[in-house]
C-alpha cells in the first residue's frame, strides 16, 4: 500500500510518502524553491518523494490531501455572509478562486499531478480527511503509544480551530473542537502583527522575545488583564471567544482593527525591524502567559474526556515550545509526544497515515521508538553533488575519510571559538535543524549568540539559540526528566550551571539583559535562564552524537550551540549548492559537507556576501 500525502495552496506546502505503513519521505516545498513558507503546489517535493521510493505516480495506491477544500470554501463563505457588508470588497475578488477550489479541486490536483508525470491516474483515490485530524494523525500514528489523548491548536482548518481527540489502535475519535473564528492561534498571530512581525513567520519571535518581559511587573500583568477583559473569553475547559470587533481576519486579509488595539494598549502597532522597547517585551509575555494558560486549560479537558496517561500535540501551535514544556511540568499526563512538522507542513505527513490507517483500515505497529526516523526523512546529496561543487567553484578543502578523525577535528574547531556549517545525511523534516543541516557553536563561548545572531544569522540580536546534548548529560545541564529529540520543549538549566546576577537584574531593560553573564553555557541560557532542548543519541544521528562527544571531551561540555542552517528569510539549506552559498556570505568559518571540510579563509568570499552582511547587522541595530 503506497500512499502519497501532499499539504499545500493555502500555507506551507509539502509531500510525504508511505509505504505500507512506513514513512519513506517527507519534505517541505520551500526548501526546493528557496522560498520561505512556500505554499504553491509541492511539485519539487513530490518529485523527491517519489524518487526515494522508487515509484512513479501510477504505481501509487491513493493520494491524500491534507484538508477538505470544500469545507473551507463554506466557512469562508459563510463568513462573509455572517460579517456582510464589512470584507464586500475582498469577498467579490477571492469568490472565483473559491468557486474553482469548491467544484473543480480534484481536477485541478490531478491536473498538476499530470504536470510532474505524465501517467495514468484514473485508478489513484484520491482521499480528503479533514485538516485537524491530519494534524492528530501525523502526531498520534507516529508515536509510540497504543492510546493517547490528541490535542490539536492551530489557526485554522476547514471550521475547527482546536480539537481534543482520542487515539487507540488504529482509529481517531474525534470528541470536541473550538471553530472559527474562535481560535488561540489567531489570537497570538494577532500579537505578531501588532509586535512588528510577520504573521504565519513571526510567532517564534514572539515566543522568543517574551522572556525578556518582566514578569510579575504592574505592566504586564495589566495588558494581561486588558487581553483576557477585551480579546478573549477563557472558558474552564479551555474554549475560548473572540471579541471580533478587535479582529479583522474572518473578513479581510487584515489581521486586527489596528486602531482599536493601540487604543487599548495605549501604544502604536510596532513597523517592522523599527526599534524595540522594553514595553514590547511585555506585551510578548502577556500573550505568551495567555496562551499557556488556554493550552494548559485545553490539556485539563482532554485529560478529563479521555482519562488517558498520555498526550499527542500537533498544530502550529505545538510549535509553541514554552507551552509545551509548561504542559510537561504540569504533569497532568505522564507521557507527550509532539510532531515535529507541528504546523501545516505536516499535513502531508497526517493526511497519508489517516488514509493508511483510517481509509483502508491496516494495522498499526507501536513500538519502542516513533516512526519518524529522526525527522530525517528529506532528500540526501551523494558524494558526486559535492565534488560537482567542488569544480564549479574551484574549492580548496581537506577530505576527512575517518569518521573519528572528522569529528575530532571538528570538534577542535568549535572549541576554538570558530563557526561551523554541517552538512550532513538527508534533511530535517519540519522547523527545527536536528544536526544534518545546522549552524554549530560552543555553548559556552560568551560571544557566540550575538555573533551567530549578528554575522551569521543576520536576525535580531534578542534571538536565542538552542543546545544540542548527549542524552546522557541532559540532566547535568536541565531540568528535563525525558528525551527531546525533535528540540519542543524548553527547560530550565541546572542551579549549578547558572552565575550570580546583579541585583537590579529583574528591572533591568531588555537589551542590557543580554550582555549579562548568566552561566557557563551563556550561548544557550536564555535571559530567564530556560534553554529549548535537543537530545542526541547514537541511534537517532550517530554522526552528529560522536561530534558533540568529542567535543565533550576537549572541553567537558557534551552540548553544541544549534541552530539551522540559513539566514534571516531563507528557508534551511536543501542541495550542497544552498549550503555554499550560504557559507560563503555569513562569517561562517568552516563548511563541512559529509566529510568534505572547507575552510573559509582558503576560499575566496563573496564581496556581495559581505556588503549583505554589513547592511542587514546595522538594519539590526534599530531592532
Amino acid at each position: 500500500m503506497k500512499i502519497l500525502g501532499i499539504s499545500g495552496l493555502f500555507h506551507d506546502a509539502s509531500a510525504a510518502l508511505i509505504v505500507n505503513g512506513e514513512i519513506i519521505s517527507a519534505a517541505q516545498e520551500e526548501r526546493f524553491t528557496r522560498k520561505k513558507h512556500d505554499k504553491d503546489f509541492p511539485v519539487n517535493a513530490i518529485r523527491h518523494c517519489l524518487e526515494i521510493g522508487g515509484i512513479t505516480l501510477s504505481q501509487v495506491d491513493a493520494i491524500a490531501f491534507y484538508e477538505k477544500p470544500d469545507l473551507k470554501f463554506k466557512r469562508l463563505f459563510d463568513s462573509y455572509v455572517y460579517y456582510a457588508p464589512k470584507g464586500f470588497i475582498p469577498f467579490l475578488k477571492y469568490m472565483p478562486a473559491w468557486v474553482t477550489d469548491k467544484f473543480f479541486f480534484k481536477q485541478r490536483v490531478f491536473s498538476l499531478l499530470k504536470d510532474i508525470q505524465k501517467t495514468d491516474l484514473s485508478k489513484v483515490k484520491l482521499l480528503f480527511p479533514e485538516h485537524h485530524l491530519s494534524h492528530a494523525a501525523s502526531t498520534f500514528y507516529p508515536s509510540t503509544f497504543e492510546e493517547a489523548a490528541i490535542l490539536t491548536i492551530d489557526g485554522v482548518g476547514e471550521w475547527a480551530t482546536a480539537s481534543i481527540c482520542y487515539g487507540k489502535g488504529n482509529s481517531i475519535k474525534m470528541i470536541k473542537e473550538l471553530h472559527f473564528p474562535h481560535s488561540l492561534g489567531f489570537l497570538y498571530s494577532s500579537f505578531t502583527k501588532f509586535l512588528g512581525f510577520k504573521v504565519n513567520n513571526g510567532e517564534y519571535k514572539v515566543m522568543g522575545l517574551a522572556p525578556y518581559g518582566m514578569l510579575n511587573s504592574e505592566r504586564v500583568n495589566r495588558y494581561v488583564e486588558l487581553i483576557k477583559s477585551n480579546l478573549v473569553h477563557i472558558a474552564d475547559d479551555g474554549s475560548i471567544w473572540l471579541n471580533q470587533d478587535y479582529f479583522r481576519y474572518a473578513v479581510a486579509s487584515e489581521v486586527i482593527n489596528r486602531p482599536d488595539w493601540e487604543q487599548l494598549f495605549g501604544v502604536p502597532q510596532r513597523e517592522q525591524d523599527s526599534k524595540l522597547e522594553q514595553l514590547h517585551c511585555d506585551l510578548a509575555l502577556a500573550v505568551q502567559l495567555v496562551t499557556e494558560e488556554v493550552v494548559l486549560k485545553m490539556a485539563k479537558e482532554a485529560k478529563r474526556l479521555t482519562g488517558s496517561d498520555n498526550i499527542c500535540l500537533s498544530g502550529g501551535v505545538a510549535l509553541n515550545c514554552v507551552a509545551n514544556g509548561k504542559l510537561l511540568k504540569a504533569k497532568i499526563f505522564k507521557n507527550m509526544y509532539i510532531q515535529p512538522a507541528s504546523g501545516d507542513s505536516g499535513g502531508s505527513l497526517g493526511a497519508a497515515l489517516a488514509a493508511h490507517h483510517i481509509y483502508y483500515g491496516k494495522k498499526r505497529v507501536v513500538g519502542k521508538q516513533d516512526t519518524m526516523k529522526g525527522a530525517y526523512l528529506g532528500p540526501e546529496y551523494s558524494e558526486a553533488d559535492i565534488k560537482k561543487l567542488i569544480e564549479k567553484h574551484n574549492l580548496v578543502y581537506d577530505y576527512v575519510d575517518d569518521e573519528h578523525e572528522l569529528c575530532n577535528t571538528v570538534a577542535e574547531h568549535i572549541a576554538s571559538g570558530n563557526v561551523i556549517g554541517w552538512y550532513q545525511g538527508r534533511m530535517e523534516f519540519g522547523p527545527r535543524a536536528l544536526g544534518n543541516r545546522s549552524i554549530l557553536g560552543d555553548p559556552t563561548n560568551l560571544e557566540m549568540q550575538r555573533r551567530i545572531n549578528l554575522k551569521i544569522k543576520f536576525r535580531e540580536g534578542f534571538r536565542p539559540f538552542a543546545p544540542s546534548v548527549l542524552e546522557e548529560e541532559c540532566q547535568e545541564y536541565f531540568n528535563l526528566d525525558c528525551d527531546s529529540p525533535y528540540m519542543l520543549l524548553v527547560t530550565d538549566i541546572q542551579e549549578n550551571h547558572k552565575r550570580p546576577l546583579p541585583d537590579d537584574y529583574d528591572s533591568m531593560q531588555w537589551r542590557a539583559k543580554l550582555d549579562v553573564n548568566r552561566s557557563d553555557i551563556q550561548a544557550i541560557t536564555h535571559v530567564n535562564f530556560s534553554a529549548r532542548i535537543q537530545t542526541v543519541t547514537p541511534e537517532s544521528n550517530r554522526r552528529y552524537y560522536n561530534l558533540i562527544s568529542a567535543f565533550k571531551k576537549i572541553t567537558g561540555y557534551g552540548m553544541l550551540v544549534n541552530t539551522s542552517f540559513n539566514v534571516r528569510g531563507e528557508p534551511i539549506v536543501c542541495t550542497p549548492e544552498d549550503a555554499y552559498n550560504c557559507f560563503m556570505h555569513t562569517h561562517m568559518d568552516y563548511l563541512v559537507l559529509d566529510k568534505y571540510v572547507f575552510a573559509k579563509e582558503k576560499n575566496k568570499k563573496s564581496e556581495n556576501g559581505v556588503h549583505n552582511e554589513v547592511v542587514l547587522a546595522q538594519g539590526d541595530q534599530k531592532a
